[in-house]
């Protein structure tokens, strides 16, 4: 049988079997080693919210808990919501990760030429 992928979509290696998951966002279940798994860290209170709560608040320096959430989603959902792409066969052998930009002034900067700029 053709291969796909070279680790069949899975992270498994040695083990025979593993827990499923349930996605966040339909509930299906998806073994954990294939369900793309997102860490969110984001403040409790919007950014809107929070200028108004510092304006009622008794205290004057009170840090917004954050909010920290580790979520799941199965292939369908990650591929809906463009937090994977679908790739070619030659670009599904390119295994390195995929290029992190960073904002600078408002506009979208690549970290090559982030660190040239310095």
């Amino acid at each position: 049988m053709t291969q796909k992928r070279r680790n069949n979509g899975r992270s498994k290696h040695g083990r025979g079997h593993v827990k499923p998951v349930r996605c966040s966002n339909c509930r299906r279940c998806c073994p954990k080693d294939k369900a793309i798994k997102r860490f969110i860290i984001r403040p409790m209170i919007e950014a809107a919210a929070n200028r108004d709560m510092e304006a009622a608040s008794v205290y004057e320096k009170f840090v917004v808990p954050k909010l920290y959430v580790k979520i799941h989603y199965c292939i369908s959902c990650a591929i809906h919501a463009h937090i994977v792409r679908v790739r070619s066969a030659e670009g599904r052998r390119n295994r390195a990760p995929p290029e992190r930009f960073r904002f600078k002034d408002g506009k979208k900067v690549a970290p090559t030429t982030a660190t040239k700029a310095k």
